[in-house]
């Protein structure tokens, strides 16, 4: 085994294919093994030749797309020309992670499976296809994935006697160390260096736009608080098409700060340095050097995350508590699944809760542990309306626990008012997983109920600029005088001809109306329009039951009006998704 050397590779696009790769390090490190992570395209792809045994951990993106840091690796290892025998010497493994509402779930790994196999690959298992609609999340799929993995990985080369499998219960060291500072950093330490934008927004440039409205826009008596929320993007190299994703880092709310600070009992005021405990790995690059307890529980650990199994892994080890300490280890024990997920997953039980519940431990939780224990806060991604104008459904729901669940990003941005002075939100922009035709005279039918309306909002303003008036649009929402939004904008735009709205509303009316009744109603328009004029069809919203409805609906306009049999149907569906002439962007 001291011979063995595991590499990690991720394609990460929101965050979650990095956590679970810092996840398999650690794993690897209980095993003995030597293990380096690192992301796609940051790994010189042209070594992977000499490399024996690799584990590759990628996410789909849009309809089907590779994330936008393994995309470099992903035109060159797609090139023709590579030899079969490529990869010979070389084991691996692909893991996955997707969301099974999508017609292409887990697209990315599927493909990159097949090709390493082309290229000569010895597949060790395989491909894990972790899905974010499971109850469980993509754990349910990762965690029996990883027990084989081990076993294949180890098999050959079992560990000597005197190493063995470290057990849960020992602490390794932490990943970096905080080293506080004597005195308060001056002000122009503080200041980050590199801090004149170079090239547009991004994430380690983020443009702090003035938020210059924050309005709601359902009726007071609607069952849930919907923002149109606009931002000045003068001068900030922003530029975008429909279908574009604005992203926003939110904050936690101060109360939940100061409450993570007591519990832990970190001083919120006490300025650090980071510090990578093995050379060669590098500190979170949006981190600021130096930083304040503050900031760092303010801007960037999301305690107000669901934990995952290793968080309670962790936990358990820096527990000094016996109850707690067996009540964790439990929790993160195989056979303690269903009662993890009744206690955390269910109930959407965030870490801050889960450290008041352990008082004990979380108080002994040396600061060392903070970045290996709390993910960060990821950016959350939002339609462009049009301008830099963004409609937000305000996340708040009830579970079996006293408090209301709240969206982190969605209650953040609610609660920043401009009229009470300057308010600044730091964002940028990337592609978005919906692109419109660019040939003339191609008519498009969009599906847009509740929020899902947005990005057609920029669609349709950007086409009747351009003269396109073939712009069909079904709208659906509960009531037209609580939640219809941009009602007058869209009656104007089809008394000019611009456009054709058909509207859904659900509660006006004894049973039940939705965007797919519409579609069936006006089956002979759908059908004319997508096989007589070879239109597109998009689809925005809700991820649980909305897209199956709709897809279902398609299947038998495909049937009634164009005289397909089932297969034939559902054959054609997969083309139009194949060709992009049927796009999706939903969320859970």
């Amino acid at each position: 085994m001291p011979n063995t050397r595991l590499l990690v590779l991720f394609g990460s696009q929101t965050g979650t294919a990095q956590d679970v790769s810092e996840r398999l390090s650690r794993e690897a490190r209980r095993r003995e093994l030597g293990c380096r992570v690192q992301a796609l395209d940051s790994y010189p792809v042209v070594n992977l030749i000499n490399e024996p045994l690799v584990i590759f951990v990628c996410a789909t993106t849009g309809q089907g797309e590779p994330p936008d840091n393994m995309k470099n690796f992903w035109r060159f290892i797609f090139r023709r020309n590579l030899p079969s025998t490529s990869l010979c010497q070389m084991d691996f493994a692909v893991l996955g992670l997707g969301d099974s509402s999508y017609a292409k779930f887990n697209f990315v790994a599927k493909k990159l499976h097949r090709r390493l196999l082309q290229l000569g690959g010895s597949a060790l298992l395989p491909v894990c296809l972790g899905d974010d609609q499971h109850e469980l999340g993509p754990d349910a799929t990762i965690d029996p994935w990883l027990h084989d993995l081990w076993e294949k990985v180890l098999g050959p080369h079992p560990l000597p006697l005197d190493l063995g499998l470290t057990p849960p219960g020992v602490l390794w060291p932490s990943k970096f160390t905080l080293k506080f500072l004597q005195e308060v950093p001056s002000s122009e330490e503080l200041c980050v260096a590199g801090t004149d934008p170079q090239g547009p927004p991004s994430e380690l440039q983020p443009f702090l736009a003035p938020m210059v409205t924050n309005q709601r826009v359902t009726g007071p008596s609607h069952f849930q608080d919907v923002r149109l929320i606009e931002f000045d993007i003068t001068g900030s190299g922003v530029s975008f098409v429909a279908g574009d994703v604005v992203l926003i880092q939110p904050e936690n709310t101060a109360s939940h700060v100061q409450q993570f600070c007591q519990v832990l009992g970190l001083d919120p005021a006490q300025h650090f340095t980071l510090q990578p405990r093995e050379p060669g790995v590098p500190c979170p690059a949006q981190l600021p050097q130096p930083c304040s307890i503050q900031r760092l529980v303010s801007q960037y650990l999301d305690i107000a995350s669901i934990p995952r199994r290793s968080f309670f892994e962790l936990l358990a080890c820096l527990s000094c508590h016996e109850l707690e300490r067996e009540k964790l280890l439990e929790f993160s024990s195989a056979q303690g699944q269903e009662e993890l997920c009744e206690y955390c997953t269910r109930p959407r039980r965030t870490v801050l809760e889960v450290l008041c519940d352990f008082p004990h431990t979380a108080a002994a939780i040396p600061p060392d542990y903070l970045l290996d224990l709390v993910p960060l806060i990821r950016p959350r991604a939002f339609s462009i309306a049009s301008s830099l104008l963004i409609l937000v459904a305000v996340v708040r729901y009830q579970t079996r626990l006293k408090e209301p669940r709240r969206g982190l990003c969605s209650n953040w941005l609610a609660s920043l008012d401009p009229g009470q002075g300057p308010v600044r939100v730091p964002l940028w922009v990337r592609s978005g997983g919906l692109t419109f035709p660019k040939t003339p005279d191609t008519p498009v039918i969009m599906v847009g109920p509740g929020t899902g309306v947005a990005p057609f909002r920029a669609a349709i303003q950007e086409r009747v600029a351009q003269g396109e008036t073939g712009n069909v649009l079904f709208f659906g929402c509960r009531q037209r005088d609580q939640d219809f939004y941009w009602e007058a904008e869209w009656k104007e735009l089809q008394t000019r001809g611009c456009l054709t709205l058909v509207t859904a509303f659900s509660r006006e009316q004894e049973q039940k109306v939705y965007v797919q009744h519409r579609l069936r109603e006006l089956g002979p328009l759908v059908w004319g329009l997508l096989d007589l004029r070879g239109a597109h069809f998009y689809l925005a919203g809700n991820a649980k039951y909305m897209p199956a409805d709709v897809s279902d609906a398609l299947t038998s306009i495909f049937q009634e009006e164009g005289g397909l049999s089932g297969p034939a149907a559902a054959a054609y569906l997969a083309r139009l998704q194949r060709t992009l002439r049927f796009q999706t962007e939903t969320w859970a």
